[in-house]
């Protein structure tokens, strides 16, 4: 259900075209009324994109009870992103608008994965210079247990390991060492790795963390053997498993005169060569965008036809100017021929919270711009995603013009018949 708590008249009127286009919509008295409305079947809010009715008590009540908060209207975009809300629509947004902003922003919980799909190795890999790969992989691992498959994080990081401190986690835990350790001894089962690993809960979801080695001069104990072996188990132990690898490859170290030596970073090359999809993640601005091009070249190498996501994350006018992401989509199209790109917004607000609690993003900023990308992205990867139905309601099978039609001529007649089937209802 959805509550719109607009104006009376732009409430009824919403409410009806709401309806029609099969959302399940009550008007009510206002913002001031919305406490006492919510209730275990309310999934969304929609209030003036104003400070009068943007409360601190009516958000909290909102987070309290898992309501998502939709503003019409005029407003200040800093007031909107301070409150960790996406952009308003605008005041006479008509109901299919209305209903595609309120099915875009939907719980991805509707779009169940099967269980039937084959367990999954997903590396987020980026080049040097932090352009968020370890925030991109536990808000990644946050979104996919959200749809209802068991999920695994591991960091196999050996030059700066951070997923241990990102999430509050202790850093001498045995983790993917240990992990390790029992591979090259033919111990390592799925019971073993979920004694290893750290259970985290963030977002209503729960999934595994197998943190890195606390100091990175023991790379060594992260052999390619040891991890090809590690994520062959990692596929019988969960259904998805996300990791998160260093920057460098050094594929060439094989030309070097030591062969039987162990490879500083063969923890990425082994991880990317066993991975079954590879998120390549790049900053938003120019530094960012050339590390990028010249080291997607030699992963692609590597992994041969693996799919790579890219994904280009902190996306900002700033250090691009004016149209960023037509600046990268550019770029990277004609230096690398890449077309199908992810953006993910810069959103300075959850990046402190989530430094700052040690905590994921989903918990601490649920409405931020930035999980609401991630969790675009995780749908997208899903192996056979289902298709997700309108917010509060089933979809009525007519095409979107239809429905928009519907909803302009119930506009211009004041939504008689909107009206008389919701009373009769």
């Amino acid at each position: 259900m959805v509550l719109v708590a607009l104006p009376k008249d732009r409430a009824d009127q919403l409410a009806a075209e709401l309806l029609l286009e099969g959302v399940d919509a009550v008007a009510i008295d206002g913002p001031s009324s919305v406490r006492e409305h919510l209730h275990a079947g309310v999934d969304a809010v929609i209030v003036p994109a104003s400070r009068d009715a943007l409360t601190p008590d009516l958000i909290a009540a909102c987070d309290r009870a898992g309501v998502r908060i939709v503003a019409l209207g005029d407003s200040d975009s800093r007031l909107l992103a301070r409150l960790g809300l996406p952009s308003a629509l605008r005041t006479d947004a008509p109901g299919w608008e209305v209903a595609a902003a309120l099915h875009a922003e939907a719980s991805p919980a509707v779009a169940e994965t099967p269980r039937s799909a084959s367990p999954r190795i997903i590396a987020v890999w980026g080049p040097q210079g932090a352009p968020g790969r370890s925030t991109v992989a536990i808000q990644l691992a946050v979104e996919l247990a959200r749809t209802g498959r068991r999920t695994a994080l591991l960091d196999a990081d050996t030059v700066a390991p951070s997923l241990a401190l990102l999430l509050g986690l202790g850093d001498d835990a045995p983790g993917i060492a240990a992990a390790c350790r029992r591979a090259e001894t033919g111990a390592l089962d799925s019971a073993e790795l979920a004694r290893l690993a750290a259970r985290v809960g963030a977002g209503g979801v729960e999934f595994d963390v197998l943190c890195g080695i606390n100091r990175p001069t023991r790379w060594p104990e992260l052999s390619a053997h040891r991890l090809h072996v590690l994520l062959a188990a990692c596929r019988e132990w969960a259904e998805e498993t996300v990791v998160d690898v260093a920057a460098a490859v050094d594929a060439d170290d094989e030309a070097t005169y030591d062969l039987v030596g162990p490879r500083r970073h063969a923890a990425t090359a082994a991880t990317l060569a066993e991975a079954d999809r590879i998120v390549a993640v790049a900053a938003a601005d120019p530094v960012g965008i050339s590390r990028f091009l010249r080291d997607h070249a030699e992963v692609r190498r590597l992994v041969g036809s693996t799919p790579i996501t890219v994904v280009v994350n902190a996306v900002r006018p700033g250090p691009l100017g004016i149209d960023a992401r037509g600046q990268v989509s550019r770029t990277l199209e004609r230096f690398a021929g890449i077309t199908d790109i992810v953006f993910l917004p810069f959103d300075q607000r959850a990046a402190d919270a989530a430094l700052l609690h040690a905590r994921p993003m989903a918990d601490l900023t649920p409405r931020s711009a930035l999980v609401a990308g991630v969790r675009r992205l995780a749908l997208s990867l899903s192996p056979a995603p289902a298709v997700a139905a309108p917010t509060g309601g089933s979809s009525r099978g007519s095409s979107p013009v239809a429905r928009r039609l519907r909803s302009a001529l119930a506009a211009l007649a004041g939504s008689p018949t909107a009206g008389d089937r919701g009373s009769a209802s």
